[in-house]
């Protein structure tokens, strides 16, 4: 894999690294074959974004927007709870398929990564009560899992309404091999039908 810890998150140079990559934060769309209009359009923007070089705006709301915002605390309060000692980082790049991941943080010290999702108190107190992970985050994190080739990673949940003991849940998330095999070949299918169709167009326009 290739870190790239000299840029921000977000940035043009950021945004750069991403072009014609399946990223991790959009590998439940690239699952999501039952569903066609949630992969076709991901591959529609990723075609979008390799031909014109620039990002195609995403959908963002108030509760993305405060989660955002809100992250910081979560890494302090993620930090207070484990000792461990977090390093911010832009992009990792899978060493030979087309893809990468975004983290959260990775820890100092160790093989492992964090995802942090800063929530309203209601999810809160679903997560805590499941004693997991939401569902809807497996393919992000097991697909970090995948790019980075780490054996764990950690998920933090981070609700700073909730009563101090509760504002924190941290849920260390293992390897899953069997769901990495299916997601990095339903990757691979997915780079391959982008470049398909890029090649369709352009002859289109030649």
């Amino acid at each position: 894999m290739k870190i790239h810890t000299d840029i921000e998150q977000g940035s043009p140079e950021w945004l750069a690294l991403r072009l014609r990559k399946a990223t991790a934060s959009e590998f439940a769309s690239v699952l999501a074959k039952g569903q066609g209009k949630t992969r076709t359009a991901y591959m529609r923007r990723v075609i979008a974004e390799t031909l014109t070089g620039k990002p195609v705006e995403t959908y963002r709301n108030a509760h993305m927007d405060r989660g955002t915002e809100q992250e910081p605390l979560a890494r302090f309060a993620y930090e207070a709870a484990t000792d461990h000692e977090l390093q911010r980082v832009a992009f990792i790049e899978h060493d030979s398929v087309r893809a990468g991941c975004s983290p959260d943080s990775l820890i100092v010290g160790k093989r492992r990564g964090l995802e942090v999702k800063c929530v309203i108190p209601t999810m809160q107190v679903e997560t805590i009560l499941a004693g997991e992970y939401p569902s809807e985050h497996k393919a992000q994190i097991q697909g970090s899992l995948w790019i980075t080739g780490y054996e764990t990673w950690d998920f933090c949940s981070y609700s700073p309404d909730m009563p101090p003991h509760l504002r924190t849940y941290i849920f260390t998330v293992e390897r899953d091999e069997d769901y990495i095999r299916r997601l990095a070949a339903e990757v691979i299918v997915f780079l391959r039908e982008v470049d398909e169709i890029i090649e369709r167009l352009q002859r289109k326009a030649a």
